[in-house]
């Protein structure tokens, strides 16, 4: 496909409408992207000098973990657990984990009795970092799937925005860079804090799927407000493209009611494209828009 210059962006409503431009648009480099990652959603960070991009999510966690973990139903909640509990959810950001495998990352056990003393304690706190929106779970999708006895029905879980569970482990964007396979999991929850941002302006919602006995999976679904939905991608290189569009075939084909489009997000990519033989687009976040208000 010869690539033109594309002015501009291309929107969700541009894919679900068929109206995409296919373009060039610009290379999107890694350490770019690392700074979105660890600079986060905050207004007030958007002109931070870079050294001290860190500083507003740091300072939030300091704030959740010093006064308002304490102040959810008054009681009293011990700072060490809440920090661990928020550091091994920071590490399994993106991952369909349960409170097992929480009590498991903070602590060792001498017998049940205590496994589930802890698991209780690990519940209110997650439920605590809910009530203060600290995070948040992306559901399970739920649809006409031809083994639907195997879908899955875990939430995928999120920090509300990946700065925190970046400060949670004290990363930096050096860091990021070292470490392909965090940076890849903190892509994805990037990409997704987005979608679930989109997905509201345009009255619908963002899901997952995941086929439990395959292990075949979708990262994204967005399920719009008249019932139609697409599914999404996410991939940090375009080495990762062909296995997108691997995971979106499959899907495609054991499923009733077909996607209105599909697509694959790529961090570090030029281009806005459209593959010929399956129709999935392709695109890089920083294009990427909900709506195109000339419509």
């Amino acid at each position: 496909m010869n690539l033109e210059t594309l002015v501009g962006d291309v929107s969700i409503t541009d894919m679900l409408n068929s109206t995409v431009k296919c373009g060039y648009i610009r290379k999107v480099e890694l350490d770019e992207l690392a700074k979105y990652i660890i600079r986060g959603g905050w207004p007030a960070n958007v002109n931070k000098d870079i050294q001290n991009i860190d500083l507003i999510p740091k300072s939030y966690i300091e704030s959740i973990l010093s006064k308002d973990i304490n102040e959810v139903n008054g009681r009293q909640r011990d700072r060490n657990k809440m920090k661990m509990i928020m550091r091994s959810l920071a590490r399994n950001e993106t991952t369909l984990i349960g409170s097992k495998t929480i009590v498991k990352d903070i602590e060792d056990y001498e017998n049940d009795e205590e496994l589930v003393k802890s698991r209780t304690t690990i519940l209110d706190y997650i439920d605590v970092l809910d009530r203060l929106h600290l995070i948040e779970n992306q559901e399970a999708f739920s649809l006409n799937y031809r083994s639907s006895r195997r879908v899955g029905k875990v939430a995928k879980r999120h920090f509300t925005d990946p700065s925190l569970a970046c400060a949670c482990l004290g990363l930096t964007i050096q860091k990021l860079l070292l470490d392909h396979k965090t940076f890849g999991l903190l892509f994805e929850a990037l990409v997704e804090r987005d979608l679930r941002i989109y997905m509201d302006f345009l009255d619908g919602n963002l899901y997952h799927f995941r086929d439990n006995s395959s292990g075949d999976e979708v990262d994204s679904i967005l399920e719009f407000a008249d019932g139609e939905y697409a599914a999404v991608e996410i991939k940090l290189t375009s080495g990762g493209i062909e296995d997108g569009k691997a995971s979106l075939k499959k899907f495609y084909e054991n499923t009733k009611k077909k996607p209105k489009f599909m697509c694959i997000i790529v961090g570090h990519y030029e281009a806005v494209m459209q593959d010929p033989e399956t129709g999935i687009y392709i695109l890089p976040i920083t294009s990427l828009k909900p709506y195109s208000y000339e419509e």
